[in-house]
């Protein structure tokens, strides 16, 4: 399963596996949003496929948040979003 998509080095979209009512996840969205990243939500609680996907990563808690096969972390993490904007501004340079 790939969880990100990348065409030519502007574009990256990242995934947030959520859960609902989950304060972390909007936490990571309003600052995802902020940082003009963009993203697509796949709900926990509804897809079993995901669900196993984001244990098999090592993960039990939510938001997962995915950017590529190697760059993913679980939590609200405003360090890693930073980080991944700033890529995603240096690309687009």
């Amino acid at each position: 399963m790939s969880a990100i998509t990348e065409s030519p080095a502007t574009s990256l979209e990242a995934v947030v596996y959520s859960k609902p009512s989950c304060v972390q996840c909007a936490a990571t969205y309003r600052a995802l949003d902020a940082k003009g990243v963009r993203y697509r939500v796949v709900d926990l609680a509804q897809d079993p496929e995901a669900l196993a996907y984001v244990k098999g990563l090592g993960y039990s808690s939510a938001p997962v948040v995915v950017v590529s096969d190697t760059d993913h972390w679980a939590g609200f993490r405003p360090d890693h979003i930073e980080r991944i904007a700033a890529q995603l501004e240096a690309a687009r340079s």
